[in-house]
């Protein structure tokens, strides 16, 4: 659904409101550039600690440690989010989520031993998976569906130029100094997000009717369409605070959070979003920045031009992650994701089965051939296997289970990011990467496939109408020529 009719009459009415869009979102991609740097850090960091002449030295363990904290402390880094955004505004709570990154970032600058820095890697990942899904809330609630995807994908493409930008650094700077360019895009973000307006949908849930359609339509003007969806919204959680008619209270509260786990419009886009994490990880999205220069070595049997490689596959994946945001205005979210997604898995099992002969003497080894293919998948997993499950995070959960939902399924990625980041160093040692990116493949491939059948179309849909989808089954619920939402449904036994 359009935000408006752009003809001669509103063409100048509607540049207003995106240029607010834009601005506002603006704080969301740099801060996601911010992130990007944190999560491939230890590209830097690593090889630093290694050095013959550093203070500081790791293991094996303690290196891989240094990576997967990040993912543990995503764990209350979401917990934390999601319950903020609720109590307090997406806008308090994003600025008050990246303090933590700030406070990281300075701790590791002037760390002595690894403790520091294994605490400023803490608040670091606390901070970027904290503003994960929080991020993807913002865009969800502040764009309209028209541009709604583009910045959506924008989010995962300014995290992919941030960890090639680190990447970048890491060849020239010492990675004390890179900390303090860290500091540079996460205070940038906080500088804008003071400007912002509270969330209208936010606002909405909170009684606020009047603040809500101030911010409603000073982000999106005031064209017919912004007026039929911001009727629909209160009206529906209007409907939603007539069928609770209770005094709400911390038992009700704890009730309520378990009951939710027994409706089905949380429960399905709750199983969508643990496949989409699923097919998010196993892309590689996270573990590729974070140990680049690893995983070319073990591709390429050459650790001394491992980081022109690597440097050739941020510029790729950076690239395919921009051109993933022009796609998504000319395709559908399923076309995308499982035309590129299939594509990529058939890709990386003939990158398996290339780097399996060559490790078995079947084969002469050719690194070109292997970055080649590693190449041509990156591309396909950079166009949907990466953006589009950020996406869904922002678009599939009701207004009434956005906060829980957000919370579990953050826990979910940082379980699976934990694992990924943890396992990594040692899968490449126990089972060569051929094994590694088999495990990577299977797993990806095999959620592709249920997600194929149980994710709807979002695109250029309203929040609203997606919350009719799984509460109806139809993107619009029609009662006497009036939208309107009826109370939550069990799940049938």
């Amino acid at each position: 659904m359009p935000c408006g009719l752009v003809t001669e009459q509103n063409e100048e009415r509607m540049v207003s409101p995106l240029v607010r869009q834009t601005w506002t979102m603006s704080a969301v991609l740099i801060n996601m550039f911010g992130q990007g740097m944190v999560l491939s850090y230890t590209s830097s960091l690593l090889p630093g600690l290694n050095h013959p002449d550093s203070p500081i030295k790791v293991d094996l363990n303690t290196g891989s440690w240094l990576g997967s904290i990040v993912g543990v402390s995503g764990i209350p880094g979401f917990l934390l989010s999601s319950v903020l955004m609720d109590h307090i505004g997406r806008k308090i709570t994003h600025a008050v989520i990246i303090l933590p990154g700030v406070v990281g970032w300075i701790l590791i600058y002037f760390a002595n031993d690894v403790k520091t820095i294994m605490i400023g890697r803490f608040l670091g990942g606390l901070s970027s998976m904290g503003t994960v899904s929080l991020g993807a809330v913002v865009i969800g609630e502040y764009t309209c569906p028209k541009y709604r995807g583009v910045f959506l994908y924008l989010k995962n493409a300014a995290v992919c130029l941030g960890a090639m930008f680190t990447h970048i650094l890491s060849r020239y700077l010492h990675w004390r100094t890179i900390t303090l360019v860290g500091l540079v895009p996460v205070l940038l973000a906080l500088a804008i997000i003071y400007t912002w307006p509270e969330s209208p949908a936010w606002l909405i849930s909170r009684k606020q009717y009047d603040r809500s359609k101030k911010a409603f339509f000073w982000l999106r003007g005031e064209s017919e369409a912004s007026k039929k969806e911001l009727a629909e919204t209160i009206n529906a959680q209007k409907e939603r605070m007539r069928a609770r008619n209770r005094k709400i209270d911390f038992s009700y509260s704890i009730v309520d959070f378990f009951r939710k786990f027994t409706r089905k419009d949380f429960l399905k886009p709750l199983n969508i979003m643990i496949l989409a994490a699923l097919v998010l990880e196993m892309s590689g999205r996270h573990v590729f920045p974070a140990y680049a220069p690893l995983i070319m070595a073990a591709v390429t049997g050459d650790s001394t031009q491992s980081f022109y490689y690597t440097l050739a596959l941020d510029v790729i994946i950076t690239a395919a992650s921009l051109f993933a945001s022009i796609l998504v205005k000319l395709m559908s979210r399923r076309k995308l994701l499982f035309t590129t997604g299939f594509s990529a898995f058939g890709v990386l099992a003939l990158v398996c089965l290339n780097l399996f002969l060559t490790s078995q003497d079947i084969i002469a080894n050719r690194p070109l051939l292997s970055v080649s293919m590693l190449v041509i998948y990156f591309i396909f997993a950079n166009l949907g296997c990466a953006p589009i499950p950020l996406a869904l995070a922002g678009e599939v959960f009701p207004l009434a289970h956005r906060g829980v939902g957000s919370a579990v399924t953050g826990l979910w990625i940082s379980i699976c990011l934990i694992i990924g980041l943890k396992s990594t160093p040692h899968l490449i040692v126990s089972i060569t990467v051929s094994g590694f990116f088999a495990v990577y493949g299977l797993v990806m491939g095999a959620s592709l496939l249920i997600l194929y059948f149980v994710m709807p179309e979002t695109k250029d849909k309203t929040l609203q109408e997606i919350e009719n989808f799984f509460n109806h089954g139809s993107f619009t619920v029609l009662v006497d020529n009036v939208v309107e939402e009826t109370e939550l449904e069990m799940i049938p036994k």
